[in-house]
């Protein structure tokens, strides 16, 4: 993929993100690349089941099950991609306690149908922007394999945020972006914030990190 390819990826994810990965959090998931794939790996996995939890949330919304079932299809295979990684390293896959990210989103969730459907949507699409980003932005430090494999993932993720932001003006007669923006301004602590977990979409590392 050319740069120019890259860049025209990635332009959009920037522009809907109002911060960029501070170096701090890249440094340390250069240490502790291990924690990152396994953490990858589980973010894969869920990814595709919160996808079929909408499809079968919403069997009758056609876009939502097209789109969603096309998502969960390609997240799955970027699981076994991260596996296969995993496994050729020799790294011990294991269960990691989850970072505070997404549930720090999710707790604003709204309990009425259509507002719960508009949330998880939204914040469907915060997820994977910022799971481009970072892919992105940790790409040009890793080795070739590893930054092949990341950079080969910025079409796919990008186009996820498209995708979910779509559903989620799609499915309501509201203007979605106060709810784009408050979660964006949630997301936006949590990336920042001081962090004592090594995860992907874990916010500043503090001196007693844990992984």
């Amino acid at each position: 993929m050319s740069k120019i390819d890259i860049d025209e990826l990635i332009a959009p994810v920037l522009a809907y993100l109002p911060n960029r990965t501070p170096e701090a959090w890249v440094d340390a998931a250069l240490e502790h690349q291990e924690t990152i794939l396994i953490d990858h790996a589980t973010n894969e996995l869920k990814a595709a089941q919160q996808a079929m939890t909408l499809m079968a949330r919403n069997p009758l919304n056609m876009d939502i099950q097209n789109k969603m079932s096309r998502l969960a299809r390609e997240e799955l295979v970027h699981y076994e991609q991260v596996l296969k990684i995993i496994k050729k390293r020799r790294i011990k896959f294991r269960t990691m306690k989850a970072s505070g990210y997404a549930y720090n989103m999710a707790q604003h969730i709204r309990s009425d149908n259509k507002g719960k459907l508009t949330d998880n949507l939204i914040i469907g699409s915060i997820i994977e922007a910022r799971s481009c980003e970072r892919f992105h932005k940790i790409a040009p430090s890793l080795d070739e394999e590893l930054q092949k494999f990341y950079i080969s993932l910025l079409k796919s993720e990008s186009r996820h945020f498209k995708d979910y932001l779509a559903l989620a003006q799609k499915y309501t007669d509201e203007d979605i972006q106060p709810r784009v923006e408050f979660f964006l301004s949630v997301e936006d602590k949590s990336i920042l914030e001081p962090d004592p977990l090594m995860r992907l979409h874990s916010g500043m590392p503090t001196a007693d990190l844990r992984v």
